[in-house]
C-alpha cells in the first residue's frame, strides 16, 4: 500500500473515530431528540404553512441527532452495495416517518425517557449484530431488515414526543410534519453520505476488520450510556 493510501486510510478511521468522540460527548451534555429553546419558541409562535422553516428544522434534527447517526452507522456498517444500502436506509426511514408523522397527527403521548432508553438499546443492539453475537449466543441470525425497521419506529416515535412536548398551530399542521419529514430525510441522506464517505476510505485499510470491532464495541457502550442516562431521568422525574 502507497504512503498516500495509507495517509488517507488515517485520516478517515481517525475522521470516524473524532465522530464517535463528539457522540460520546454529546451524550452527556445534551437528551436525544433535543429541541433548542430558540427551535421551541420559533415553533410555539409561527402558525399556518410555514414549508422552509420546517424543512430546515427536520434536516437540523437529523444532523444533530447523535443517535440517529450511531444507529445509522451502525446499519451500513458492513454494507458494501449501494443496493443494500438502499434497502436498510429506506426501512429506517419509512420506520422512522411513519410513527414521527402518526404520533404528532393523533397526539400520541408515550414516556420520552422510555422511548430514547429503546433508541440507545437499538444501537446496542446493531453494535452487538455487527459484532456477531447474535450468531454465536442464539445459534442463527435475527432478521436485520425486521429490526431496522421497527427500531425506526421507536426513533419517529422519540420525534414525536419531543415535538408534543409544543403547542404547534393546528392550521397547516399535516404540510408542516410533511415538510419536517422531508428535511429529516434530506438530513439523512447529508449524514449518510458522509458516513459512506469516511467508510470508503476506511475500508482499504488492511487494518479495517480489526478497527472495526474496536469501533463498534465503542459503539455498544454509548448505547448502554444513552440507556442509563434515559432509565435514570425516568425515575428522577417520576
Amino acid at each position: 500500500m502507497s504512503l498516500i493510501s495509507r495517509g488517507l486510510d488515517r485520516r478517515a478511521t481517525f475522521l470516524l473515530a473524532l465522530i464517535i468522540t463528539n457522540l460520546a460527548l454529546s451524550t452527556s451534555q445534551v437528551l436525544a431528540h433535543n429541541v433548542t429553546e430558540g427551535d421551541a419558541g420559533y415553533i410555539q409562535e409561527i402558525w399556518g404553512v410555514n414549508i422552509i422553516p420546517f424543512m430546515y428544522l427536520g434536516a437540523k434534527h437529523m444532523v444533530t441527532g447523535y443517535d440517529h447517526i450511531l444507529f445509522l452507522l451502525g446499519v451500513v456498517f458492513f454494507l458494501y452495495r449501494a443496493k443494500d444500502v438502499g434497502i436498510y436506509v429506506s426501512l429506517f426511514a419509512i420506520g422512522h416517518s411513519t410513527t414521527m408523522l402518526l404520533g404528532v397527527w393523533f397526539g400520541w403521548g408515550v414516556n420520552a425517557y422510555i422511548v430514547d432508553a429503546i433508541i440507545g438499546l437499538s444501537v446496542v443492539y446493531k453494535a452487538l449484530d455487527n459484532l456477531g453475537a447474535f450468531q454465536r449466543w442464539l445459534g442463527f441470525q435475527p432478521n436485520t431488515k425486521a429490526a431496522t425497521l421497527i427500531f425506526g419506529l421507536f426513533h419517529g416515535m422519540g420525534l414525536a414526543t419531543k415535538i408534543l412536548d409544543y403547542d404547534i398551530a393546528p392550521e397547516g399542521l399535516l404540510a408542516n410534519l410533511l415538510a419536517f419529514n422531508v428535511g429529516v430525510e434530506l438530513g439523512q441522506l447529508t449524514a449518510l453520505a458522509i458516513i459512506l464517505i469516511v467508510m470508503g476510505f476506511w475500508r482499504k485499510s488492511p487494518y479495517f476488520f480489526q478497527q472495526a470491532y474496536s469501533v463498534n464495541v465503542i459503539m455498544m457502550t454509548l448505547g448502554f450510556i444513552l440507556m442509563g442516562y434515559q432509565i435514570t431521568g425516568y425515575f428522577v422525574a417520576a
